[in-house]
């Protein structure tokens, strides 16, 4: 049977991570609140965010910001300025 937690994102009970998704005591808290389909939801915005603000992943500013808004998008704290209509692109079939 799959772990189940109740998703800060989905705001239901969801199918949970299969492991801490980031380093520290943010990946853990992610592994007990986030489900695997909130965490997708968190990438596809995360992909956003890097190529409007064309961020370098190795810089470690563009990592902090990164970070801040991770945290406003699983957690509704720090900096987050909103989906703001994103929608991502549909999958081909």
């Amino acid at each position: 049977m799959s772990r189940m937690v109740q998703c800060v994102v989905l705001k239901q009970e969801a199918e949970g991570l299969e492991s801490p998704p980031h380093p520290g005591e943010l990946g853990i808290r992610i592994y007990e609140s986030v489900s695997a389909e909130g965490w997708k939801k968190w990438l596809e915005h995360v992909t956003m965010i890097i190529n409007e603000n064309s961020l370098n992943t190795a810089d470690t500013k563009a990592l902090e910001f990164v970070e801040k808004h991770m945290l406003g998008f699983l957690f509704e704290e720090g900096e987050f300025s909103g989906d703001q209509g994103f929608q991502p692109p549909r999958q081909k079939k």
